[in-house]
C-alpha cells in the first residue's frame, strides 16, 4: 500500500548541485522518520541523511555534512535532499525510505534495518 517515488537525479560535474525529491502517500509521511540512503555498484547501502517525523531532528553522515540538507513537507507528502558541491564519491543510486516504527520522542535512526519501505531509487552520477 505504501509507495515512494524518487526523482531529481542525473549526470553532473564535480562541484554541481542537485535536489532529489521523494513523493510518498500521506499515510507514509505521517508514519514517522524518513531518510535517504545510497548504494554504489558492489558496495553496501549506506546512510546519507535522515529526518524525524516532525522534521525537527536531522542526522547526516560525516562525508556529506555541510553539503547535503534533508527536509520534508508533510502537507505535500514530500522529502527532499539538497546536494551541493557534489563529488565523484557521491555517485550512487539514492533511495528514499520510511521507518519501520513510530518514535514517540521524534527520533530518526540511521541504520537501514530500522526502515521498512523503500523507493526504486534515482541515479546520481558525478563526473570528475
Amino acid at each position: 500500500q505504501v509507495q515512494l517515488v524518487e526523482s531529481g537525479g542525473g549526470l553532473v560535474q564535480a562541484g554541481d548541485s542537485l535536489r532529489l525529491s521523494c513523493d510518498a502517500s500521506g499515510l507514509t509521511i505521517s508514519r514517522g522518520a524518513m531518510g535517504w540512503f545510497r548504494q554504489a555498484p558492489g558496495n553496501e547501502r549506506e546512510f546519507g541523511a535522515v529526518i524525524s517525523k516532525s522534521g525537527r531532528n536531522t542526522r547526516d553522515r560525516d562525508s556529506v555534512k555541510g553539503r547535503f540538507t534533508i527536509s520534508r513537507d508533510n502537507a505535500k507528502g514530500t522529502v527532499y535532499l539538497q546536494m551541493n558541491s557534489l563529488s565523484p564519491a557521491d555517485t550512487a543510486i539514492y533511495r528514499c525510505t520510511v521507518a519501520r516504527h513510530t518514535y514517540s520522542n521524534d527520533y530518526a535512526p540511521t541504520g537501514p534495518v530500522n526502515y521498512e519501505y523503500w523507493g526504486q531509487g534515482t541515479q546520481v552520477t558525478v563526473s570528475s
